[in-house]
């Protein structure tokens, strides 16, 4: 038979524990990270959201602030199947769990 190698508990124990701790890869906060400074469109909801400058991100606990942040009522319709904003609303600055957010997109400036 062979034989049975036992590691020792502290050594996967430990990963999986701060792995578990943390829940996000830290991809997700370099890319966030990456884009601080720029207008942001964050869709926490199929048919809500927040827009607004990523002013910050922080780690514990995960999220990002916004500032000049306004919410957002999005719509989509058989015509139109990609959800537009029709309404906003001044909130000033937010913040939002990362757990939260749906889906987050860079404001591009139209030409």
């Amino acid at each position: 038979m062979d034989e049975i190698e036992f590691y020792p508990r502290y050594s996967t124990h430990n990963l999986l524990v701060a792995m578990s701790e943390s829940g996000l890869p830290p991809t997700v906060f370099h890319m966030l990270e990456k884009n601080v400074g720029r207008r942001v469109l964050v869709i926490v909801e199929p048919q809500y959201g927040y827009e607004g400058v990523l002013a910050a991100v922080t780690h514990d606990p995960p999220g990002i602030w916004l500032s000049n942040a306004e919410a957002v009522i999005l719509r989509a319709t058989i015509a139109q199947p990609f959800p537009q904003v029709v309404s906003k609303e001044n909130r000033s600055e937010i913040f939002v769990n990362v757990r939260n957010i749906q889906r987050l997109e860079v404001v591009h400036k139209g030409k």
